[in-house]
């Protein structure tokens, strides 16, 4: 477990700062070396990228949330509505808004990327009144390549849900015995992702 700086600031948490800056100057430094984009032209959709990223991030912890609260039974086996996603302190994301989604597109050849990641944006406005028309939605600035490579640098694994938040969830109460609940979360920790992961 990470240690105190000052400040109060746990010393992991500094670390995935110092991470996320570093990623952040590589994305700037990318952008000015593979485009002819100037800073003030991309700074609106890097940031529209980074809420996708974080979006996704809560989304999924959320997911986790739901199964593991169901499962224990303290929420009933039933179709999942926005809302419950809502109650967890996520947006619901509709598939085209989802990151992982988008990435696996643009996997396949031809695919016109700045058009998914515009859809998404558009998509999570209709769902969420308080963005509507706040997003970035001028992707088309962007070469594919170059917003795809913007994409996968925040699609890093360091980056990503926090995976145990949701198999803490479940394994806290899977055993009255201490023993064995530090046996379940050591399988679940390796299951996590799959187990975890929006349908």
């Amino acid at each position: 477990m990470g240690g105190m700086v000052p400040g109060g600031m746990n010393s992991d948490t500094f670390k995935d700062i110092e991470k996320l800056e570093a990623d952040l100057w590589e994305a700037a430094d990318n952008l000015r070396a593979n485009s002819k984009l100037t800073s003030s032209d991309y700074f609106m959709p890097v940031l529209g990228v980074i809420l996708l990223r974080h979006a996704a991030n809560r989304f999924e912890a959320a997911h986790g949330q739901i199964k593991a609260d169901q499962a224990s039974g303290k929420m009933p086996k039933r179709k999942v509505r926005p809302a419950d996603y809502i109650a967890r302190r996520s947006l619901y994301l509709r598939e085209k808004a989802r990151y992982d989604w988008i990435m696996q597109q643009a996997a396949v050849s031809g695919t016109d990327l700045p058009r998914l990641v515009t859809e998404a944006m558009t998509a999570i406005e209709a769902d969420f009144d308080p963005l509507d028309g706040v997003l970035p939605k001028d992707y088309g600035i962007f070469e594919t390549k170059v917003l795809e490579d913007l994409m996968r640098l925040f699609n890093r694994e360091r980056i990503r849900w926090p995976a145990a938040t949701c198999s803490a969830a479940t394994t806290s109460t899977s055993s009255p015995n201490s023993r064995s609940r530090r046996h379940t979360t050591t399988v679940s920790s390796s299951r996590r992702r799959r187990s975890c992961k929006p349908s």
